[in-house]
């Protein structure tokens, strides 16, 4: 019921338009019980009286009754359909910007693909139930409703004797429920899998055409396609086994109603016209019931999505208890780590711990270390990425964890190896950095960043769309694009991710360049697997297994014959 209760809720902003669409259903319904009715005066009055009179006014009031149907349908059916295209589409809104709020470690416990089905496909199965299932609860109830009084109205103990399989077929209906939820989440799991597969795949083809793997991937496809297939089938099985038995039970009492009415029609207890009206009314009965069991289907599938858009809604987002923070004012002297350690994983190991750092305003500082030393998760605590799990992280002598995260993540900008650029124009791409940036600003960055002139050769400019990550544009580029954007973002704090480490000699020379000018009167925190960027380093700090085992300038590492001047033999010698 509380998933009832939650979904009922998004209807609220559209209550107007669904009173009127539900007077509109009323009068529909109350039309569909006329139909019935009118049975009895046509055999009776008409035909069994051979009123030809009333013969020549009848057949108009049946053509102005079926108009008055179709106007009452537009009104019941259209206003229904605007409501649950209004809630689907505030439904996905609010997953969408949920999601992208959620904490960056449980999103990574996901699949791209799993969040991908959440808002596709499960918000689909959700939009069958609002625009479909509930239009057609309230129209058919209310015939039901209607055809039930007229039944009981002509005969009510033959109407007794009808409705009788009303129960048995109300527990079917719950029996048959019950296993399409489940077999409807199963399948929803299924598809998220398969969602999953298909954005693994499809991000990666330069790779599985590289290594000649699509028979392999094709092989992974087709045993995640079965496993939906099969569950899929459970659930049609069960949904196609309702109906008929529904009509079976139908037929049960129609053959009740035909044998009993029959023998009254007969032995003078009641007129043709009589029977016939009610016999209408029952076969008209049968009708609805048999759809409220395909109804009963189609809401069981989306009641299991809903539980499943809902468990994600329920998560707590990075962003709750923000409005009773205060603002982080600009950072005037010191980033500074203190006791710090970082896990995970509530139970899983430590990747960074007793990691004290002070980070003086406006000074470089070089993190270097073998792969795994932690060196990524350190500068990813500084944006409050993950939260540390011991310690805090003070921008001058304010814990980053007691103000807000807009203010904070203001005052940061990022360039990283892995470049994400989106497949819109490059002024869209360079803008990502500051939204409000006039032409002229976003040229000015581009500028400093040594793109302009590559861009300017484009056929169209600024207004070349790159494609998906930046696809046409070369390594060297995209980190220029990426440079731009964080100059135009104009932040104290510059987080420099590994960010010329894919780029050859040629395209590093113009990148860094363009980082020196990005990270003049800046803090900036470099990890750094080239020796251009550790040596000028105000300080370097070296990292190992997690924690910091030596920090200083290049000439005092290295003369102090420790760790760091292992790596600068094994690493960076060879770039001298």
């Amino acid at each position: 019921m509380e998933t009832y209760r939650r979904l009922f809720r998004y209807v609220q902003p559209y209550r107007t338009r669904m009173v009127w669409s539900v007077l509109c259903g009323i009068l529909l319904s109350g039309t569909t019980a006329l139909v019935a009715l009118l049975v009895k005066p046509l055999l009776d009055q008409i035909f069994v009286a051979r009123d030809t009179a009333r013969l020549l006014w009848f057949p108009g009031l049946i053509v102005l009754l079926y108009l008055v149907r179709g106007l009452l349908s537009f009104g019941h059916a259209y206003p229904m359909r605007t409501i649950g295209q209004s809630i689907i589409r505030d439904l996905r809104d609010q997953v969408f910007r949920h999601v992208q709020a959620l904490p960056l470690g449980y999103l990574q416990q996901h699949h791209t693909g799993t969040w991908m089905s959440r808002i596709i496909n499960d918000i689909a199965l959700i939009e069958r139930a609002v625009t479909t299932a509930v239009n057609d609860i309230i129209r058919q109830g209310l015939t039901l409703i209607g055809l039930v009084g007229v039944a009981f109205y002509r005969d009510w103990r033959l109407a007794t004797y009808a409705v009788l399989v009303l129960p048995l077929a109300s527990v079917l209906l719950v029996y048959v429920g019950r296993r399409l939820r489940v077999y409807n989440r199963r399948a929803q799991e299924q598809l998220e899998r398969l969602s999953a597969l298909l954005a693994e795949v499809f991000s990666s083809l330069p790779v599985v055409k590289s290594f000649g793997r699509e028979a392999y991937e094709h092989a992974r496809f087709q045993r995640r396609n079965a496993a939906y297939y099969d569950v899929i089938m459970q659930a049609a099985r069960a949904d196609e086994l309702s109906a008929p038995v529904m009509e079976c039970l139908g037929a049960v009492g129609v053959a009740t109603v035909v044998w009993y009415g029959g023998h009254q029609v007969i032995a003078g207890h009641t007129t043709p016209g009589t029977f016939f009206s009610f016999l209408t009314a029952i076969l008209m009965l049968y009708e609805p019931i048999r759809k409220f069991s395909r109804l009963n289907n189609v809401i069981q599938g989306s009641l299991a999505a809903a539980e499943r858009t809902f468990s994600v809604l329920d998560r707590p987002s990075e962003w709750t208890d923000e409005t009773a923070k205060p603002a982080l004012p600009p950072i005037q002297h010191t980033l500074t780590f203190q006791q710090v350690s970082l896990r995970y994983q509530a139970d899983g190991p430590l990747v960074l711990h007793d990691i004290d750092l002070t980070v003086p305003a406006g000074e470089v500082v070089a993190l270097v270390g073998a792969s795994g030393a932690g060196k990524t998760s350190l500068v990813h605590l500084i944006p409050r990425l993950y939260a540390p799990s011991g310690g805090v992280i003070r921008l001058d002598g304010v814990d980053i964890q007691q103000v807000t995260l807009a203010s904070l993540r203001a005052q940061i900008a990022v360039v990283s190896q892995d470049v994400v650029l989106f497949d819109e124009t490059l002024w869209q791409n360079i803008r990502y950095g500051h939204l409000q940036a006039s032409d002229a600003q976003v040229q000015a960055a581009a500028q400093a960043a040594y793109a302009h002139e590559f861009i300017m050769q484009l056929p169209q400019g600024y207004d070349t769309v790159i494609g998906e990550r930046g696809v046409r544009l070369s390594g060297g580029e995209k980190q220029r694009i990426a440079i731009a954007r964080a100059f135009l973002r104009n932040a104290p704090i510059l987080i420099l991710d590994e960010a010329t480490s894919a780029l050859d000699s040629a395209a590093e020379h113009v990148v860094q360049y363009a980082l020196a000018n990005l990270m003049k009167d800046r803090t900036t925190l470099v990890i750094a697997h080239r020796l251009s960027t550790v040596r000028h380093a105000s300080t370097i700090v070296v990292l190992h297994a997690g924690t910091i085992v030596e920090r200083g300038t290049h000439d005092e590492l290295l003369a102090h014959a420790g760790y760091y001047r292992q790596l600068y033999a094994l690493q960076f010698k060879s770039q001298e």
